[in-house]
């Protein structure tokens, strides 16, 4: 069935004047796989661009807005652009529905999918930029992305995962978390990793980010999840 990108416009509040390029945004790297014939690429290139959108958005807005030391307004902006955070605003914007996947991707893991969620907001960021421009990526992301920092700073949802693991086991017995590469995947220019916390030798948790230390955070934050801190 085709999907309607036109009531995905609707929801977005933003007419494309290249269609093509907002469907492009959705096209998973595994759906060419067993489509070899579909007539876009796939989004990484966009996902690429619209993450330095995203960072400089983020980056100007808090700047503007905020006297806050660097360091403070360096941890608001990891609390706003992580993935959990993309993967959340994607979901409220429905973007599931109109995903292209392969048979195995469509079925894959919660966090699988959340992934691909963050890593499609950004794809349609880029989109966005190159359709219609700058001023258009910050009305979008104000409207359904900066809007949810003062519920992070009520909840100091900003402060350090890795951080917190650490104090709470120092205190607790005195040993230190331990991370672990348990896997590398993607081209070079886009590389994602899955890290392991581990206590003691024992797994606690996983992660996944773009880079090692943000799988790191992941990993703590997820353990931190678990040991309901």
């Amino acid at each position: 069935m085709e999907k309607d990108f036109g009531k995905l416009e609707k929801k977005l509040k933003i007419e494309f004047k290249n269609h093509n390029l907002l469907k492009q945004a959705f096209v998973h790297r595994s759906y060419l796989n067993e489509n070899k014939n579909f007539p876009l690429d796939q989004n990484e290139r966009l996902e690429f661009l619209g993450d330095a959108v995203l960072e400089l958005v983020v980056t100007e807005y808090l700047y503007c807005n905020y006297s806050n030391p660097e360091g403070e307004l360096t941890n608001w902006r990891a609390a706003l652009v992580k993935g959990e955070m993309l993967a959340d605003v994607a979901h409220k914007l429905n973007y599931e529905k109109y995903l292209y996947l392969s048979r195995g991707e469509a079925k894959g893991s919660d966090k699988a999918r959340r992934l691909i969620l963050a890593n499609t907001f950004e794809a349609v960021l880029g989109a966005i930029y190159l359709d219609r421009g700058f001023k258009t990526c910050e009305k979008f992301l104000e409207k359904n992305l900066l809007l949810h920092l003062p519920e992070i700073l009520k909840q100091e949802a900003y402060l350090d995962a890795k951080t917190k693991l650490q104090e709470y086991f120092q205190n607790k017995s005195g040993l230190t978390p331990e991370y672990i590469v348990i896997k590398e995947t993607g081209p070079d220019h886009k590389r994602y990793f899955e890290m392991g916390v581990r206590i003691g030798g024992k797994e606690l948790a996983k992660g996944r980010g773009s880079s090692k230390q943000a799988a790191e955070q992941d990993a703590a934050q997820e353990a931190l999840q678990k040991l309901k801190i």
